[in-house]
């Protein structure tokens, strides 16, 4: 298990939702942390808030898929620390919408941060790895990668890919024992990517009430980087889309196709954005999406605890009920 105090950490898409949360964890573990995204300015202020934590920050304004900006993101790393311990490819976006309405620049560049933004990483980052001899690339995949999700076409493929992606570099490095790479597959997480995402759908998109907070994804991301897994779920709706589709395809598309295309004709009206697939906005900058607050729901893992205990609790309750009924006879 490796001790995270003094570990050089790259986090992209560090500005908001998990990757900012990911920044703060792993700087409350006196990380140094080098964070990239495109919005300098916010990235300035997870830097300060990271050495509120006790961690050391150094911003680079990024974009992903470029594949110099992402190699000097690199050098920009190992000349203020030093090296490189892990790198974490959490950069990424998405567009909603009929396959054919949406644009065919908001696909590419959905494949091009989310898939190639991953691979210009990796690419980047595997050298220095094999000449140190030790190094871990994280890679936020998504329960989409899993399960397809329709109207979100490109979004599944990018998801799809990376996980191939990430299995086949694993086995090329699997001779060099202290490389590891490793994927995260969150469940829904209530960040500000419902309103980054693009939207195609003439509807405003509700991500639904049972939504997971991004530092609980954040938790697993230093879980992992402290003891590196191949794949691990967040949030047992992940494990669930895996072994659906892995039993039952047919039925598992059938399935999620009917929970989208219901979901999308009971909501609201709304606008046609491309949100900010080509351009960054200043809004939506905190780890936090605020859909949870705005509905008063908790955390679904806090939910999920607290199924169990309602569940424990029926159970105590009827064994004594049962006992009691048990001595009067």
């Amino acid at each position: 298990m490796y001790d995270l105090a003094g570990a050089s950490v790259v986090i992209t898409g560090a500005s908001s939702g998990i990757g900012r949360a990911t920044a703060r964890a792993f700087a409350a573990r006196g990380a140094r942390v080098t964070l990239a995204a495109r919005r300098l300015a916010v990235l300035e202020e997870v830097a300060r808030e990271c050495e509120r934590f006790g961690g050391r920050a150094l911003p680079v304004q990024t974009d992903v898929a470029d594949p110099e900006a992402v190699e000097a993101l690199r050098d920009a790393a190992v000349q203020a620390f030093g090296g490189i311990d892990i790198w974490i490819n959490n950069a990424g976006l998405g567009a909603i919408g009929a396959y054919q309405d949406v644009p065919l620049e908001i696909h590419r560049r959905t494949i091009d941060v989310n898939l190639m933004g991953a691979m210009f990483g990796a690419y980047s980052v595997i050298p220095l790895f094999l000449r140190q001899g030790h190094g871990t690339i994280i890679n936020t995949i998504s329960l989409a990668a899993w399960a397809p999700t329709p109207f979100a076409a490109a979004y599944t493929a990018s998801k799809f890919a990376l996980r191939g992606f990430s299995a086949s570099l694993r086995q090329e490095l699997k001779k060099a024992r202290r490389i590891h790479v490793c994927g995260v597959f969150p469940a829904v997480i209530d960040t500000p990517g419902v309103t980054h995402g693009a939207n195609y759908t003439g509807r405003n998109i509700d991500p639904g009430p049972y939504l997971y907070a991004p530092e609980t994804v954040a938790e697993t991301i230093v879980s992992v980087a402290r003891r590196p897994r191949d794949e691990v779920p967040v949030g047992w709706p992940s494990r669930a889309a895996q072994r659906a589709y892995g039993l039952a395809p047919r039925a598992t598309e059938n399935l999620i196709g009917g929970i989208m295309r219901w979901s999308l004709g009971r909501a609201r009206a709304g606008a046609i954005s491309d949100g900010t697939v080509l351009n960054p906005v200043f809004d939506g900058k905190r780890a936090s999406g605020g859909v949870r607050h705005g509905k008063g729901m908790p955390d679904a893992h806090r939910l999920n605890v607290m199924a169990v205990g309602a569940a424990g609790a029926a159970l105590g309750f009827g064994a004594l009920a049962w006992a009691a009924s048990h001595r009067r006879r």
